[in-house]
């Protein structure tokens, strides 16, 4: 059956936007496989002899792979904990009765909207007073403020989403309210889970100021490492492409894994 002029439109509209997002990686990718001289030839090479000399000149001394576990370190934990703090709270504001309840879950919506830089020197200035500058725990404590607003929000609306009657169902079975939102309401809350937990390592995997600001040479992150190549003789476009596509890769394999779950936990948290 011919398709419909609009269906066509549409069709070559999404592939225009997918080429547009999918572009730029791939470039990154060929350039950190190109020699200088193939990275910077005119007009720009799309068949090359790939070399792994950049990866090679990145790994040679070993520091951008301790920053690179520092970074999957923090990524990991302030993840996990933002998840153990933040689904217990999503379903304590989604199930019981409180007082002022939408004023406290707006304010914890506020917290995302202070700027980055607006906050930054007062955190800098308790985590000198707390000997917390440079630690793995200071830049996981920090990196789950701006993640546990996001996912109580997302949880909770997920959490709305699933029936009470299932819950008390397991409960006339003999399970606590405990045992049921854990045996029962965690695994039903799987795809939510999976999409907030990926939007949580992403952000805490990406971010760049709180890192530069606040970790020195023992806990710097890859993000803020990958500046290093970036020196007064010049920019080293083939050390930076090399590691900005081990930065990436991460992500898109955790996005990978948790495929099937991250558009059905994105989508059936907002409809009751």
């Amino acid at each position: 059956m011919p398709r419909k002029p609009h269906e066509i439109l549409f069709n070559a509209v999404l592939w225009l936007m997918i080429a547009a997002f999918v572009f730029p990686l791939m470039w990154l990718v060929m350039t950190s496989l190109k020699t200088r001289v193939d990275a910077f030839s005119l007009p720009p090479k799309f068949i090359f002899s790939p070399t792994f000399v950049n990866y090679a000149k990145v790994l040679e001394d070993g520091s951008f792979l301790h920053y690179y576990a520092n970074s999957l370190k923090v990524g990991l934990l302030s993840t996990f904990f933002s998840l153990l703090i933040g689904i217990p709270a999503a379903y304590a504001l989604a199930r019981f009765p409180m007082r002022k309840k939408e004023d406290f879950a707006f304010w914890v919506l506020s917290t995302r909207m202070a700027p980055p830089i607006m906050v930054i020197l007062p955190f800098f200035l308790v985590y000198k007073e707390l000997h917390l500058l440079d630690t793995t725990v200071g830049l996981v404590i920090i990196y789950m403020t701006f993640s546990l607003s996001f996912i109580l929000w997302m949880m909770r609306s997920y959490f709305e989403s699933i029936s009470v009657d299932i819950e008390d169902a397991a409960r006339i079975d003999g399970f606590s309210r405990l045992m049921a939102f854990i045996k029962v309401t965690i695994p039903l809350s799987a795809p939510g889970i999976a999409a907030a937990s990926i939007f949580s390592f992403i952000m805490s995997w990406n971010e760049f100021l709180y890192s530069l600001i606040l970790t020195g040479d023992k806990t710097k992150t890859a993000t803020v490492a990958i500046t290093s190549f970036i020196t007064f003789e010049g920019i080293r476009w083939g050390e930076v492409a090399a590691a900005g596509t081990m930065i990436v890769l991460p992500v898109i394999v955790f996005g990978i894994c948790i495929q099937k779950y991250l558009v059905q936990g994105m989508t059936m948290g907002g409809v009751k």
